[in-house]
């Protein structure tokens, strides 16, 4: 061939779709000479192949063995044979191995074969007589049922590949091979019945009329079932096996079922075993009941036994698509209406929604994370996203619709719309968006008969996907299709499933399909709504009418009530949301907010619906919503910020009661965005105490601040007056519910003692008075003061350095160690924290004060905890919780404070660290006491922000344990890890504070 000719035939190559055009041009030498038909013959129709080199690399390898079946191929059906190789590398290797099937490839994409045709194509590949049993059962009819199934899938991959559109044929294409996998079902079955009678390897040995009269039904389950599945998929199946009274009396039960179960046996190995000609694809028999530990084929007495009283409501929606395939067809139709009835009547179960919600996260939890990008079938906006959707409107409306119970995903897309439950525009869409990806997903598993559901990852991958599938032009074309497709698949189910609630309870567009009162109750209750009379109430009063408000909320609710749903109480959400939108009536801002930002809806949701304590603020304070969107609005506000926003306050308004209610409200407020902050994760716990114990101290301040221009006359104006935080108050470790617990100190400085004392208990029971708030409380508490609640609320500087010289008992010098001045005369402050140090660092303890703080401690875990109350449940007082840390950090202050400075601290975990520094404390006692610490706070935190109420004690009720898990970032329905989690950490440190404290 000259240069000029040469170059000729590259070009041509390249038109065709040829890439390594030099390695394709040595190949069509060797094939024209080999075949003896002009180099142009042989390209002809190249054009029409997904990936031209392959085919040529595939038809060269045929050739070599067998270069008459090629040539006829290509002399009979060449584009046929170019379309199918070059989609399938995996076909080439099929037909290397059995050049002579290439005959059966003329015409092949003309038509697809019927049900009944692969069914007795199949049979005669086994020889199967009238009976069901095959010629031979040795391995050898396997590897022919295998060649002549691979033989019907090659011509129902080529009426694929040449139709012009594979979308518009998915439906019939994956039927066909839901009938030919029955169908390959079939003749396995036949030849299990030889391999059982003749004593094939592993099959047992029984009479041939014993093995007729056992009867097995093969349930398809998943796409088999459906009639849509893929090339190369498992093959889930559930076995039903039995036989007629006589014979069951004749030979006895456990005998027939030993025959039904080596029947199956033998079936899956005639799909699966390692032989000459390889396996089909897997056949997975565990759907049936108990999975794999259940026996693998069983009565249908036996099931339904089972069905009605263990099985969980995941397997239910698993018999969905249930449907006879292969085996006695009365048996396995009378399995069916068995069954179905109570696929029916599943949605109404008590745990229907987590079943349901746990199945769907089971599908992502397991993906790598380098895959979920790439993943077709199970990462987000893919394939499972629409069939979930679908049998989850089927489930939910199928109890009272007959219409409704398809077994397919396209046709029961079609039936919900013509029964009203979704709008024709979104199912079409929606219907489109499906035949797309499993075309993509089709073309995948052709390229080498293998079961995958990935994109590829290379640039070839997705020009050969790109041609193969012809849904785009090229290879980053058809990846944009599926990102688009993903993002709309992402919200289809909003459109599809939350949508349509609002036609049952607000005008909507005239095309939008309608669900009745009844239906929309329906959904709401599955997706997890406990009243959902009360959600569609609630939903129409927020989207009814024709303001822009009720406009915009018609938008937006289909999405916030699948927020909702997803959150840990979705009905106090909505009533909560509602409360708070008519609070704010048409506000612009709000209405933009929720409008333009979805982040901040989105985030509104999840508050609400998650916790109550913010939930009631909010309606207090609704132009809090602002705050969601933007970050920067819920950070903790500096205390000195606050300080000069109190002080603005009280110099706005004289009176005491607007100047205290208006404090209130700032307390109220920074409260709020705390908790916010908190819960959306984007505060720490530390953060949360600093802020928590910033906004007490201000909140005090500003009321002594108060107190004392109402109560102190100006010529009484030498008292000075302060409060000294104590407790966790001291410590600046807060949490949510917290008491600030106090002690109020005088000094009279030249005043009569007895007016001094007065105007001192005056102060404190004005404070105590203005303080109070009955929206969220705020306690003050005295009763680590000196001789406890016995005792004088305030004494002076002079009267608590006596009473700490003579009378002070071990609990009360260690009640000093949080001791801190928040409050009042900085002079007097920093002369009682003198005599603080003198008494809770002392220069040496005696023996008998540790023994009594042990003592009082043992006392205080026996005597304090509330009667009834599961001791390993209370988050202070129990094993392992924040007494045990709080008094062994304390006993070491006591012991070491005056030695090692580092000690004299009212933080916990920073006198931790320097016990740990010191060589007072093991690094990993420490970690252990440092991780029950902070747990424990956070469970109690999060307890008061879910409920709104304060408790020490880690709920029992499995709802309010796995909301508490929600707002520390568990899981949903983690319930039992944050218990398993609290006890383990609990219990860990229990054994170190035992082992240092009475140690």
């Amino acid at each position: 061939m000259s240069g000029t000719e040469r170059s000729s035939s590259l070009t041509t190559l390249a038109r065709a779709g040829f890439g390594q055009l030099t390695a394709a041009d040595t190949l069509l030498d060797e094939l024209a000479a080999e075949l003896g038909i002009p180099r142009l013959d042989v390209v002809t129709g190249a054009d029409a192949a997904a990936d031209p080199d392959a085919a040529i690399t595939a038809l060269a390898r045929i050739a070599r063995r067998d270069p008459a079946p090629v040539r006829a191929a290509l002399r009979a059906d060449p584009v046929t044979l170019w379309a199918l190789l070059g989609a399938s590398p995996g076909f080439g290797e099929f037909y290397a191995r059995h050049p002579a099937e290439l005959a059966f490839l003329e015409g092949a994409g003309a038509s697809l074969p019927s049900g009944d045709e692969l069914r007795a194509e199949l049979l005669a590949s086994v020889a199967a007589d009238e009976d069901g049993f095959a010629a031979t059962g040795d391995e050898t009819a396997w590897v022919a049922l295998r060649i002549r199934y691979r033989r019907l899938l090659a011509r129902i991959a080529a009426f694929d590949l040449r139709a012009p559109s594979a979308v518009d044929v998915l439906a019939p294409v994956a039927a066909a091979l839901a009938d030919a996998a029955g169908a390959a079902l079939e003749a396995s079955l036949c030849v299990a019945r030889t391999r059982v009678t003749t004593g094939g390897a592993g099959a047992g040995l029984f009479p041939r009329e014993q093995v007729a009269a056992v009867r097995l039904a093969i349930i398809g389950m998943g796409k088999t079932g459906a009639r849509e599945l893929n090339y190369v998929s498992d093959v889930d199946v559930i076995f039903a096996g039995g036989a007629d009274d006589a014979v069951t009396e004749a030979i006895g039960e456990s005998r027939v079922t030993d025959i039904a179960t080596r029947l199956a046996v033998q079936t899956m190995r005639g799909i699966t075993s390692i032989e000459i000609e390889p396996p089909l694809w897997e056949v997975d028999a565990n759907l049936r009941p108990e999975g794999k530990q259940g026996a693998l084929v069983r009565t249908i007495d036996s099931h339904v036994s089972y069905y009605d009283r263990w099985a969980k409501s995941w397997e239910f929606q698993a018999l969905l698509k249930a449907r006879p395939i292969a085996g006695d067809r009365d048996l396995g139709d009378a399995y069916i209406a068995a069954v179905q009835p109570k696929v029916w009547t599943s949605a109404a179960r008590e745990n229907f929604v987590d079943s349901v919600q746990r199945m769907r996260e089971r599908v992502t939890e397991h993906i790598p994370a380098a895959e979920v990008a790439y993943q077709l079938k199970l990462g987000p906006g893919g394939i499972r996203d629409i069939e979930f959707t679908v049998q989850l409107l089927q489930l939910v409306h199928g109890l009272a619709d007959e219409r409704i119970r398809q077994r397919g995903t396209l046709d029961a897309l079609d039936a919900l719309v013509a029964e009203g439950y979704i709008g024709r525009s979104d199912a079409a869409t929606f219907s489109h968006d499906y035949r797309q990806l499993r075309v993509l997903e089709h073309r995948l598993q052709l390229r080498n008969l293998r079961r995958t559901h990935l994109m590829p990852t290379t640039p070839e991958g997705l020009r050969v996907l790109a041609r193969a599938s012809r849904l785009a032009d090229t290879g980053d074309g058809v990846w944009q299709l599926w990102e688009s497709v993903k993002r709309e698949v992402r919200d289809i189910h909003v459109r599809l499933f939350y949508r349509p609630l609002l036609s049952a309870v607000a005008a909507l567009p005239s095309d939008e399909q309608a669900l009745s009162p009844a239906q929309a109750h329906d959904r709401l209750a599955a997706i997890g709504f406990r009243d959902p009379t009360g959600a569609l109430r609630h939903i129409g009063a927020l989207t009814s009418g024709l303001s822009r408000k009720a406009t915009i909320q018609r938008h937006l609710m289909p999405v916030m009530i699948r927020w909702f749903a997803d959150g840990v109480d979705p009905d106090y959400g909505l009533i909560c949301f509602r409360r708070i939108s008519e609070r704010l009536g048409d506000t612009p801002w709000f209405l933009r907010m929720l409008r333009d930002s979805s982040g901040a809806a989105e985030r509104l949701t999840r508050v609400l619906s998650g916790s109550r304590y913010i939930g009631e603020l909010m309606e207090w304070i609704p132009e809090s919503v602002a705050w969601l969107d933007a970050q920067e609005s819920l950070k903790p506000r500096t205390g000195v910020a606050l300080q000069e926003e109190a002080r603005a306050i009280q110099a706005r308004h004289a009176p005491i009661d607007e100047a205290m209610r208006a404090v209130r409200a700032l307390r109220r407020r920074e409260l709020l965005r705390l908790a916010i902050g908190g819960v959306l994760g984007i505060l720490t716990i530390d953060e949360l105490a600093h802020g928590l114990t910033t906004i007490s101290e201000v909140t005090i301040q500003a009321t002594l601040r108060a107190v004392r221009r109402e109560v102190v006359p100006e010529e009484d104006r030498a008292l000075d007056f302060s409060v000294i935080a104590m407790g966790r108050f001291g410590g600046g470790e807060l949490g949510f519910g917290s008491d600030a617990d106090v002690m109020y100190v005088y000094d009279a400085n030249g005043l009569d003692p007895q007016r001094a004392h007065t105007l001192a208990t005056q102060i404190v029971t004005g404070l105590r008075t203005y303080s109070e708030d009955q929206r969220v409380p705020f306690e003050l508490d005295a009763g680590l003061r000196p001789e406890g609640r016995n005792g004088p609320l305030a004494r002076s500087i002079e009267a608590y350095a006596e009473y700490y010289r003579r009378w002070s008992l071990s609990w009360e010098a260690q009640a000093l160690l949080r001791a801190r001045g928040v409050a009042g005369s900085v002079k007097l402050i920093r002369r009682f924290m003198q005599l603080a140090d003198d008494v809770r660092y002392p220069a040496a303890v005696a023996l008998q004060d540790l023994r009594e703080i042990k003592r009082i401690k043992a006392r205080v875990e026996n005597e304090r905890l509330p009667q009834g109350v599961d001791r390993s449940r209370h988050l202070k007082l129990g094993p392992g919780g924040l007494s045990d840390v709080e008094w062994l950090v304390q006993l070491l202050q006591l012991e070491h404070g005056h030695r090692i400075p580092s000690l004299q601290t009212t933080s916990t975990l920073e006198a931790l660290a320097a016990a740990v520094e010191a060589g007072l404390v093991p690094e990993t006692a420490a970690e252990r006491l440092e991780a029950a610490w902070r747990l424990a706070s956070r469970l109690r935190s999060a307890n008061t922000l879910l409920s709104g109420q304060t408790s020490d004690v880690l709920p029992v009720d499995r709802g309010k344990l796995d909301g508490i898990g929600r707002l520390l970032e568990y899981p949903p329905r983690s319930a039992t890890l944050v218990e398993e989690d609290w006890m383990g950490t609990a219990r860990r440190a229990r054994r170190a504070f035992e082992k240092l404290f009475y140690g």
